[in-house]
């Protein structure tokens, strides 16, 4: 059985066309991309609903590239692990998980 993802480009799309019109123009590059990383879902989500202070990061995964570019951004931004994890809504457990898993 093949793991498939839902098609975030469509899902967004739609929301914009029929809920959020006036915010299509801030949208529209990440939209154009042949496939969306969990940054570009995370990003789109908090432009079209705004942020919210109660994101439920349970049931939300990440593919290894997605993981290299939150580990990356930490290491050009010279953020340490609890910095990071307030930034992307993580637990600081998981990014040092991370880093022991991708960098060590």
């Amino acid at each position: 059985m093949k793991n498939t993802q839902p098609d975030y480009k469509t899902i967004y799309t739609d929301i914009l066309n029929k809920l959020y019109p006036e915010k299509i123009a801030e949208c529209t590059n990440l939209l154009q991309k042949k496939s969306l990383s969990a940054i570009d879902v995370l990003w789109l989500n908090e432009r079209i609903f705004g942020k919210s202070d109660k994101t439920n990061q349970k049931y939300h995964s990440y593919h290894k590239s997605d993981i290299l570019k939150i580990l990356d951004y930490q290491k050009k931004h010279k953020l340490n692990n609890s910095q990071l994890a307030n930034h992307f809504k993580l637990s600081r457990n998981t990014v040092a998980k991370w880093r022991k898993m991708f960098i060590v």
